[in-house]
């Protein structure tokens, strides 16, 4: 039973770094920039429920939906204040600027609620599941995290395809300057891409920290990198890709930990995108775009 125990731990962390993929995806995918910020905004959205849950004493509810609403927020300012004004500079740029936001939002969690990590209290309430006459166990915020998961997937991919904003990002993901040419606002449709990712990241957020209780101002850094593999790994731009990639991940780095070294499990990780990324560049499920010379 070891195996599937390590199977279901696996999908569970997955289900997390496909959570995080696609806050990466979708702003590739529509902005073309890679907002390496991503990973410190679930830290920031576990620290909101921390203050607001523990601090404050409010139910659990009140600290998801309060975390979701100020990552949402921060993820727009971040973008009006930061990436805006770099829409037409080179992709270096940007990328040196989100890892300047990255390590500001460490700092200030760092000013605010000191090195020392934080004791987080699950928000899941949830029971534990036994399975084949108790050999299996299944802890409460496993069930959650796929399960809100798989919502969260199926969701997203309805309102991407069946709604006006949702076909709105599609056209701007295909083409800015014709689709601002047929009325779209592109910069509501970018601003509203951030919005979305940055509250998944505060769902990934309280999803991680129940299941993994500590919290520190670097909480979101290496998950942020194994989701970033994620979208990767499927095929960075492609919603389902970014969840088939975080869940494989998952698996993978679960059974390197039980099956050959915690220690080479990082390892093992990148060294299976790297295989991936030799035989199929652009990912899983990854389009292969034709440049013109």
């Amino acid at each position: 039973m070891s195996f599937l125990s390590y199977l279901v731990s696996g999908i569970s962390l997955g289900s997390i770094y496909a959570l995080i993929a696609l806050g990466y995806t979708m702003v590739y995918g529509i902005a073309k920039m890679l907002n390496f910020a991503h990973g410190d905004v679930i830290m920031v959205g576990a620290y909101a429920i921390y203050t607001i849950c523990i601090t404050w004493g409010l139910p659990p509810l009140v600290g998801v939906l309060g975390s979701i609403v100020i990552c949402a927020v921060l993820g727009v300012v971040i973008e009006k204040v930061a990436y805006k004004p770099l829409r037409k500079a080179s992709s270096l740029a940007v990328l040196i600027t989100a890892i300047g936001v990255s390590y500001l939002l460490q700092n200030a969690a760092l000013l605010i609620f000191k090195s020392d990590t934080k004791s987080f209290t699950s928000v899941v309430n949830i029971p534990s599941l036994d399975l084949f006459d108790n050999q299996l166990h299944i802890q409460g915020e496993t069930i959650a995290t796929i399960v809100v998961s798989v919502i969260i997937m199926i969701a997203l991919n309805l309102f991407i395809n069946k709604t006006k904003p949702g076909r709105a990002m599609l056209a701007v993901s295909e083409d800015k300057g014709a689709a601002q040419l047929m009325g779209i606002n592109v910069n509501s449709t970018i601003s509203l891409t951030f919005l979305i990712g940055s509250a998944l990241a505060a769902v990934a957020g309280a999803l991680l920290c129940s299941s993994y209780p500590a919290l520190s101002p670097t909480t979101g850094a290496m998950p942020g990198i194994k989701a970033f593999t994620a979208a990767v790994f499927g095929g960075i731009g492609s919603i389902p890709g970014a969840m088939i990639g975080g869940v494989l991940l998952g698996v993978i780095e679960n059974l390197s930990k039980g099956y050959i070294s915690t220690q080479f499990s990082d390892a093992i990780v990148f060294g299976v995108l790297i295989i991936i990324l030799l035989f199929k560049p652009t990912g899983l499920l990854g389009k292969k775009i034709n440049e013109k010379v």
